[in-house]
């Protein structure tokens, strides 16, 4: 590829904050402009003339007028609401951000178990209250942790578990590459396996055709009913309607969830009012190191792109 200024774009979705940063971390890149777009009109003007995009999502709108675009690099690692095929035809390279909220998400999850392990939602209720009632808090060193996708967030999850003493089991395409903190890995067909033997199942797996409301109803009448489910991944993973009737029910104990089928998770959904559920809005991966990290795998890209090393380029997806 010969060497040029490439334009590269960050779009107006993102917070005025966000772009800042961006730019911040962007700016000096031999070799590019940086455009950044504060409205959705000066969006569409970007993606006719650039050829670089750092984007959290792609619309039909944007790639319609992409015409001279190469590579987009997803600030997020979930890749489930780009058009794949389409950029795929289009000879569009996508890179995403995994790794990036590898550790936040992993330190959310070990919250969430540790607060249901240790009775947190229960002393914040009876706090409220201004009730003293001694609760028999768990330990976590004690349990089994299932992990379903172990990749780079689902990895680190592993890490930290184990390191407070927790069991690790989980699934992964290739059990091969799981990481060492897992103690048994199966293939994503023998996913029962760990249903049956998870007192907290963390889902940490991308959204896809295979994964799609993947914990159904079956699903949480094979787990104990101690257990404690783990969302982090995407909303659609489980069934939210058979998750809250085996939460009103009893089949299984509790529920963390950070993803909802639809965000903001409506008024209307019981999830609100239930007294085993610890809600948050899709916050897991926040965190005050973000920008420096995704700095860091686009500058690393850029290089390679750049010198047209395509393949050398990280987290490559198309």
């Amino acid at each position: 590829m010969a060497t040029h200024d490439h334009e590269i774009l960050v779009p107006h979705p993102y917070s005025a904050e966000t772009r800042a940063s961006l730019e911040s971390e962007l700016a000096g890149l031999e070799d590019a402009t940086l455009t950044i777009a504060e409205t959705p009109d000066e969006t569409l003007a970007g993606f006719e003339t650039a050829t670089v995009a750092i984007t959290p999502r792609l619309s039909d709108e944007w790639l319609e007028r992409a015409d001279a675009l190469e590579w987009m690099q997803a600030s997020s690692a979930g890749v489930d609401h780009y058009d794949l095929d389409a950029l795929s035809e289009r000879g569009i390279v996508l890179t995403n951000a995994t790794g990036v909220h590898a550790q936040p998400i992993a330190e959310q999850v070990l919250g969430a178990m540790l607060s249901f392990e240790r009775e947190f939602l229960r002393a914040r209720d009876q706090q409220r209250e201004g009730v003293w009632l001694r609760t028999e808090g768990g330990e976590l060193a004690s349990k089994t942790v299932g992990v379903v996708g172990l990749g780079a967030i689902g990895g680190r999850v592993a890490e930290l578990a184990s390191a407070v003493g927790s069991r690790v089991i989980g699934t992964k395409r290739d059990p091969s590459s799981a990481p060492d903190a897992a103690e048994t890995v199966y293939p994503p067909d023998e996913l029962d396996e760990v249903l049956r033997q998870s007192d907290y199942l963390v889902l940490a797996c991308p959204l896809t055709e295979e994964t799609r409301g993947l914990i159904d109803g079956a699903a949480l009448e094979t787990m104990p009913e101690e257990a404690v489910l783990v969302n982090i991944a995407r909303g659609e993973v489980a069934d939210q309607e058979a998750l809250v009737e085996g939460l009103q029910q009893g089949r299984i104990s509790g529920a963390a969830l950070d993803v909802f089928e639809e965000e903001p998770l409506p008024k209307a959904s019981p999830l609100w009012d239930l007294p085993n559920v610890l809600l948050t809005p899709h916050m897991a991966g926040s965190t005050p190191h973000y920008f420096e990290r995704i700095g860091e795998i686009f500058r690393e890209n850029f290089e390679c792109f750049v010198d047209g090393e395509l393949e050398e380029m990280r987290n490559r997806i198309v």
